[in-house]
């Protein structure tokens, strides 16, 4: 499911980093395209895939892991059975505590990851120097500067994200299938309405989220050139100094991104979950 994400949605997400930690350098999605195609070519748009895959395995692996034993202790607290189907607002609070736990293992790559993709962007303001266009030497200059808690600079935005952001992304999901279904078994939809349920959920995500996603964005690119305020004071000093509106630069390609790869993941989730479990009832 992570790597379905990815490979549908990387080009967009570089987009939205970009545009989110300078956003006096694109007058919009198109510019934005047009001057990363000519500065860097293609492959400038998949700056960071390595880390985008490692962050989103890794964070989907736990994030669906931890959904189904979150499930588990909302059926305790409402006092149900174990079989017991959950009702879409009870599914939506488990994935948003199961997105606490998904947070410990993304931060680290995902700051790896946002550095890599605004990294033409920090050489051209002349804010770091040239040659820390790697994986490892990212990761090398972070452990240098920062030991091993540099990774996870903007943690608590990133949870501040993700906790009320996968509320809505489950919420949204469930809420769709549901809506899809008709009275049918949720099990039993095709791929268009679970490709339009996990389009649908992830735009409900990041519409909900966007603004905490820009300055997590900011803090954990920019404290690459230099110490860099926390959340609120990062928060303040946009809204101070660029507008309210510079809080949604590259919403955009956030919502294309969104739509298409959200829709991907929860398709390649659902048919691998069914493929798994059909292996473990063959046996």
């Amino acid at each position: 499911g992570g790597t379905a994400c990815v490979v549908t949605g990387q080009p967009f997400d570089t987009a939205k980093v970009k545009m989110q930690t300078f956003p006096e350098m694109y007058k919009g999605v198109v510019d934005c395209f047009v001057k990363t195609y000519k500065q860097v070519g293609l492959r400038g748009f998949y700056k960071g895939t390595t880390p985008a895959l490692v962050a989103n395995i890794a964070e989907n692996s736990v994030l669906f892991m931890c959904y189904g034993f979150c499930q588990q202790i909302v059926r305790k607290i409402v006092g149900v059975d174990r079989k017991t189907k959950l009702s879409d607002l009870q599914n939506a609070a488990a994935g948003s505590f199961a997105s606490a736990f998904a947070t410990l293992v993304l931060c680290p790559t995902e700051l790896v990851k946002c550095r890599l993709q605004a990294m033409h962007e920090l050489q051209l303001s002349g804010r770091v120097l040239q040659g820390h266009n790697t994986v490892w030497s990212v990761v090398k200059g972070v452990l240098q500067k920062d030991g091993p808690f540099g990774f996870y600079r903007g943690l608590s935005s990133t949870l501040l994200r993700e906790v009320p952001g996968y509320f809505f992304f489950f919420g949204g999901y469930e809420l769709s299938r549901t809506f899809f279904a008709s009275g049918r078994s949720k099990d039993e939809l095709g791929p268009i309405p679970l490709l339009l349920s996990g389009g649908f959920g992830g735009s409900c995500l990041w519409i909900a989220v966007y603004p905490v996603d820009c300055v997590k964005s900011r803090i954990q690119v920019l404290s690459m050139a230099g110490k860099q305020a926390g959340f609120m004071g990062t928060f303040a000093s946009i809204v101070k100094n660029e507008g309210v509106f510079a809080l949604y630069s590259g919403l955009k390609p956030t919502m294309i991104r969104a739509f298409l790869a959200n829709g991907a993941l929860f398709l390649a989730y659902e048919y691998s979950r069914k493929l798994m479990m059909n292996q473990i009832e063959s046996y």
